[in-house]
């Protein structure tokens, strides 16, 4: 049983077109108020793209927020009533032009749960079919791929930064060497 908190009331601070800004008046465990500032989130999915010779398929986008292009797994927000499982499948396409014909699970993970409540459903797809990209028109994506050495090591060398992608790796490597 863990410490109880209770949340008061909550007026929203601004809703844009991914996100909810809202302040949280908050009880705290030990009845003291708190003021908690939290973005609500959609939620997205993640999918890790494994080519037949084993590397993974990455985009390259340049993200506003950091100021820098990053290297990621394919991913984007859930759609109203969208489930996880085809949002993946429909990114995966979108931003590769790729369709898989086997999809397991990774994980799901938490990206920012500090002030954030987005949640990223993360797969791993393997026998990949070309298809045809299709990027929405603000998207500019190139493709690139590596090993698991070699993106294990990006990790570690600070090329790949998004926690997303940072999980996606570790849990399709975990994945495919355990089974």
């Amino acid at each position: 049983m863990g410490l109880e908190y209770r949340t008061i009331s909550r007026e929203e601070i601004f809703k844009g077109k991914i996100l909810t800004l809202v302040k949280d008046k908050v009880l705290l465990p030990n009845n003291n108020e708190a003021e908690r500032e939290i973005i609500l989130h959609k939620g997205a999915a993640a999918i890790v793209p494994v080519d037949d010779e084993g590397r993974i398929i990455f985009v390259r986008q340049y993200r506003h927020p950091i100021g820098e292009e990053l290297l990621e797994i394919p991913a984007g927000l859930l759609e109203e009533g969208e489930e996880p499982l085809e949002s993946a499948k429909r990114e995966l396409e979108e931003e590769t032009g790729y369709k898989y014909s086997k999809i397991r699970f990774i994980c799901k993970m938490i990206s920012s749960a500090g002030f954030c409540n987005e949640i990223v459903h993360i797969y791993l797809a393997t026998e990949l079919k070309k298809g045809k990209q299709n990027l929405d028109e603000d998207e500019f994506i190139s493709l690139e791929r590596y090993t698991f050495e070699e993106a294990v090591e990006m990790i570690f060398d600070g090329r790949i930064k998004d926690s997303k992608t940072i999980a996606g790796i570790l849990g399709a490597k975990q994945l495919l060497e355990s089974h």
